[in-house]
């Protein structure tokens, strides 16, 4: 039937609309708003001795201008700690405007709001701050040392420390399972910050009239700003609308909130009872916005002759940058996903987050996974090397078996809950995947080899996400839900969902999202739970609806609610097609009606005979309309997993890598819409070649970010990227209604690895930091040697 697509590859609905300049993005909006702009610190770490505006005061067109001594007290509050931890000793926000002292490269310092953007910019032009500079902190080697503070009350620049330990089943710890090993590895493995690169940066635009403020904000959480901005700005909640308009990427670095911007912007626009809009230029995104990745890894494991894993224990130091907004959520994916699909004999992890003087850290697409799959991978590579065994076995002689879900790894996930997957089948996706790689015809050469990487993602993080879902008297079916959407497919997924369960025709499903005046509650787009739990709740929402359609119906076809189906936007009873009422006179039949305003609402006015006399209109307990509302909270997350393999081929002489091949196997469950999950695998894919072989942030001694621009950093092209083939593994979740995990990072988390050790199956040299360039590799092999014969690591 056209209307069960459920598992079906539809075609995405919104690509019509955002590829033809459909779209509607946040600087499309408020063409006569105020605008703003911001003086930034050029210095790392300085105090602020003063501000002179003297100069800016000339300047046409000019409208205000504020520091932080022009903020009220509740605006000028350190911004809020999102997700404070036990561990997270030190937790330090900054000021929405530098007060006193700035704590890295492009923190605001000066706010200044004109008539128009290039006005702005000129008076911004015209401040002169008196900075005292202070020495930085930059880099995890001299955070530690701890001679310089990035904060002066954070000893060491410390700002978290946290242990997890799980022993054996014996009760060894991982330190005395390892010394009781026959064999022992211990390493160092790093990972360089990089940061995402949304096509569309941050942006605010704020109009009050008096006893209501409405914000469009380029967010992945639009409810949560809302709340933040009512809080901050002491405003009742009702009273406080904030829209996500088409989001042109997220990636994680929209998912903080609020930003500076995002109260300034709508406090100015209270101030001056005028709209203001403020959107972030390229150069803003790179200083003052967020990046991730920066970890250290030191790495000891124990193993027997086959390869298993009898102890484990690594430590994690963590680049936190300049303040810790998010908490400590990166490190805390990294230490619990980096066990992967193994069942490893004991295990200890320790980390700490400490502080720099660079742009702040919160999740950028997979969220500390990146790394951890690194470690662990690498891990891997390592003991079939020492051992002289196929890569692929080592990993198999750890996997957890299909039989042992649920599968207790003993530790506490990111969401609070314990660390519990739920399904999967590992041995059946390495099969999949070598087949698909050609793993087992492989023939390593000089300067070409092999990698893999597998990888297991929690995902559909609570607390929960709600659905509404409403069936007109057009017959048409209105959806929302209050997460946002960056390019994910939600109009399309979920109106899947919606036809599924409703059947009613996708071309008759409207989908709103992240609009607080359609659905006021909601957590937000991030950690691939959009699809696990707004879906889910749109399900749920739909089964209420489809319900009460059924009991209506029942009663005008005087029939049994249990005898009759939905299909086609029709119901009818089963095996009687004839016997049938459109879902559009339900819903008239749904909502009694004194007044006709056209033909189908006549069909339910108190002369049409459609309600017996014996009871009210509207039944004692049930409302007026054919709609239900309804939330999902997951009871903890779902996990997902994949398998990755590429080819690589180093040249000779410039030592270029170029990737040749790149399969991946991904499991996330009963799949929603297949094309919709391999668009995002690719992207994702891409954004990990990048982060493995293009994408760094480089900073100097003195805290100034070289490449804060696209002419220096480098991000690959559509010619970089090679074809990626995919296959799919369904192993339903137990955990939701639908079955389904997520999939939004699982294209991003293992590239390193994967590259990492192809490179390293080419050249025969270890390869221990990512990203890698060129001249990297060219350098590894003059102190290699060139001795070393590559193509060693792939069988015994």
């Amino acid at each position: 039937m056209t209307t069960r697509l459920f598992g079906e590859p539809v075609q995405r609905r919104e690509d019509p609309r955002l590829l033809t300049g459909g779209g509607r993005y946040l600087d499309d909006l408020g063409s006569g708003a105020l605008a703003a702009a911001f003086v930034r610190s050029p210095h790392a770490h300085a105090r602020v001795r003063d501000v002179d505006v003297s100069a800016a005061l000339d300047v046409d067109g000019l409208v205000a201008i504020y520091t932080w001594e022009d903020l009220p007290e509740r605006v000028g509050r350190p911004l809020p700690l999102l997700i404070p931890h036990p561990a997270l000793t030190h937790g330090r926000t900054a000021y929405p405007l530098a007060r006193d002292v700035v704590r890295h490269v492009g923190e605001p310092v000066v706010m200044v709001v004109a008539r128009d953007r290039y006005l702005a910019e000129d008076a911004c032009a015209l401040i002169e701050v008196d900075y005292e500079p202070l020495k930085p902190v930059v880099g995890l080697e001299e955070a530690v040392q701890g001679a310089q503070l990035v904060h002066e009350d954070v000893p060491d620049n410390v700002g978290a420390h946290l242990v997890q330990e799980v022993p054996n089943a014996a009760g060894r710890s991982a330190r005395e399972a390892i010394e009781a090993s026959p064999h022992t590895l211990s390493f160092r493995l790093d990972i360089e910050r990089s940061a995402s690169m949304p096509l569309e940066g941050r942006g605010v635009y704020a109009r009050w009239d008096g006893s209501d403020l409405r914000v469009y904000t380029s967010t992945q959480t639009s409810t949560s700003v809302r709340m933040a901005v009512a809080a901050t700005l002491d405003l009742p909640l009702p009273h406080v609308e904030v829209i996500a308009p088409d989001v042109g990427g997220g990636f994680g670095v929209k998912i903080v909130h609020p930003w500076p911007e995002e109260i300034l912007v709508p406090w100015a626009a209270m101030r001056l009872g005028q709209e203001v809009k403020w959107t972030e230029d390229r150069r803003e995104h790179f200083i003052s916005s967020a990046h991730e990745r920066g970890q250290v890894q030191h790495v000891r494991v124990g193993f027997d002759d086959d390869g298993v894993v009898n102890g484990l224990d690594v430590t994690i130091l963590h680049d936190h940058g300049a303040y810790t907004p998010y908490g400590i959520i990166v490190p805390i994916i990294t230490s619990t996903q980096l066990l992967g699909p193994y069942r490893i004999g004991a295990y200890r992890v320790e980390f700490s987050a400490v502080y720099t003087n660079t742009v702040q850290v919160t999740p950028y697409r997979g969220a500390g996974r990146p790394q951890a799959v690194f470690c662990m991978e690498r891990t891997m590579d390592k003991i079939a090397r020492y051992l002289g065994k196929d890569r692929t076995e080592v990993r198999a002689a750890n996997f957890i078996r299909p039989d042992e879900f649920p599968y207790d790894q003993g530790l506490i996930f990111q969401d609070g809950r314990p660390l519990i997957y739920d399904s999967g089948d590992y041995p059946e996706m390495l099969r999949m995947l070598k087949e698909l790689i050609g793993w087992d015809d492989f023939e390593p050469g000089r300067h070409r080899g092999i990698g893999i990487g597998c990888y297991v993602e929690g995902t559909g993080v609570g607390p929960y996400e709600g659905g509404h879902v409403q069936i007109t008297s057009d017959g048409r079916v209105h959806v929302s839900t209050g997460l946002t959407s960056q390019g994910q497919g939600h109009e399309t997924a979920f109106a899947q969902i919606a036809a599924t369960e409703l059947g009613v025709p996708i071309e008759r499903i409207s989908v709103v999202t992240g609009d607080t005046r359609r659905f006021g509650y909601a957590v937000g787009t991030f950690a691939s739970r959009a699809a696990v739990v707004s879906g889910n709740a749109i399900a749920l929402a739909c089964r209420k609806v489809r319900e009460k359609a059924l009991r209506i119906a029942a009663e005008a076809l005087e029939a049994d609610p249990a005898d009759l189906e939905i299909a086609d936007g029709l119901v009818h009873v089963v095996g009687t097609p004839s016997a049938s009422i459109p879902l559009s006179t339900v819903a008239v039949l749904a909502n009694p009606l004194r007044y006709a305003f056209d033909e189908e609402a006549a069909k339910a006015t108190q002369f049409s005979g459609i309600s017996s006399p014996d009871k009210p209109p509207v039944a004692e307990g049930d409302e007026p309309g054919l709609e239900g509302r309804d939330y999902y909270s997951p009871i903890r997350s779902t996990f997902a997993a994949g398998m990755h393999a590429a080819i690589v081929e180093t040249d000779p002489l410039t030592a270029e890598i170029k990737v040749l091949r790149y399969a991946v196997v991904h499991d996330c469950g009963r799949l929603i819409n297949p094309m919709i999950v391999e668009g995002q695998i690719h992207g994702g894919v891409a954004q990990g070649i990048g982060g493995a072989l293009y994408e760094r942030m480089v900073y100097d001694g003195h805290g100034q970010l070289l490449n804060a621009s696209f002419m220096d950093f480098l991000m690959p092209y559509v010619t970089e990227i090679p074809h990626i083939e995919t296959a799919h593994l369904e192993t339903p979740s137990p955990l939701n209604p639908l079955g389904i995990k997520g999939a939004g990072e699982a294209g991003v988390i293992p590239v390193s690895a994967v590259i990492a050790g192809a490179i390293e199956d080419a050249e025969g040299i270890e390869i221990d930091r990512m990203p890698i360039s060129p001249s990297e590799l060219f350098d590894l092999r003059n102190l290699a040697g060139q001795d070393a014969e590559p193509g060693t690591q792939q069988d015994a």
